[in-house]
């Protein structure tokens, strides 16, 4: 995978985990825990359209046309998948998935290319209280398989030991490699992942996952309006 490929998966994973912060806006445990939702929805939302903005530059844009038709052209994480239906999984998402973009937007920051180390360093100290709310939440328990599950995703996002992450890592595009993006995650939230054995049979590269499937009807089809009308023509005024 390219840099730009990489790049192309934060986005969409940080666009996709907007959109679930801002499901649960009015559904949080407290009024303090819906604003957060709220406003780290807008945070990802926004993160998502400069990393977009960073493809052209890149010189190499992965999009095709299938994204306008194909919810499985996205490359999201498979948690994405569905809107989540507990709390455990807003705080897994919150605490380790949203930790994970940050830690490797960390890596791209203090690669080599040029682009990223200017568009992208803003954007590590405004993920610093999703990472705080995240860790909070977490540290007063949640559910063991949403955070397994969280965990493992990551893990398998980071890329296998030999993988293109490496690749890119020994190219100096990353500052880090999977192992090091791993270390720096459980830095980070002061804990070790939970022992798991990774399979790469079946993983797929560019959408860095290896379970089946895609994000939701409902869900794409409002994403696909969304980029219609941000492109339609404005609406002439009434006399």
């Amino acid at each position: 995978m390219s840099i730009s490929g990489l790049v192309l998966s934060i986005a969409d994973n940080k666009q996709m985990l907007g959109l679930r912060y801002a499901e649960w806006a009015t559904r949080a445990p407290s009024l303090e825990a819906d604003i957060a939702a709220a406003a780290m929805g807008l945070d990802d939302l926004g993160h998502s359209r400069v990393l977009y903005g960073c493809l052209e530059p890149l010189g190499d844009d992965p999009r095709g046309p299938n994204r306008e038709s194909d919810p499985a052209s996205l490359s999201a994480l498979p948690y994405f998948d569905e809107p989540w239906s507990s709390w455990a999984q807003f705080v897994a998402a919150n605490a380790i998935l949203d930790t994970a973009f940050t830690v490797m937007i960390e890596a791209c920051v203090n690669g080599n290319v040029e682009v990223l180390q200017h568009r992208l360093r803003k954007m590590l100290s405004e993920e610093r209280y999703h990472f705080l709310h995240g860790r909070s939440w977490l540290r007063s328990g949640i559910e063991k398989g949403p955070l397994d599950e969280a965990w493992r995703q990551a893990l398998e996002w980071f890329g296998a030991p030999d993988g293109d992450t490496a690749a890119l890592h020994k190219e100096g595009k990353l500052a880090m490699g999977p192992a090091e993006l791993k270390s720096r995650l459980e830095e980070q939230l002061e804990t070790k992942s939970p022992p798991m054995e990774l399979s790469w049979k079946g993983w797929d590269v560019r959408r860095r996952r290896t379970k089946p499937g895609a994000v939701d009807a409902p869900t794409f089809g409002m994403l696909r309006g969304l980029e219609e009308k941000r492109f339609a023509p404005a609406a002439k005024a009434q006399d």
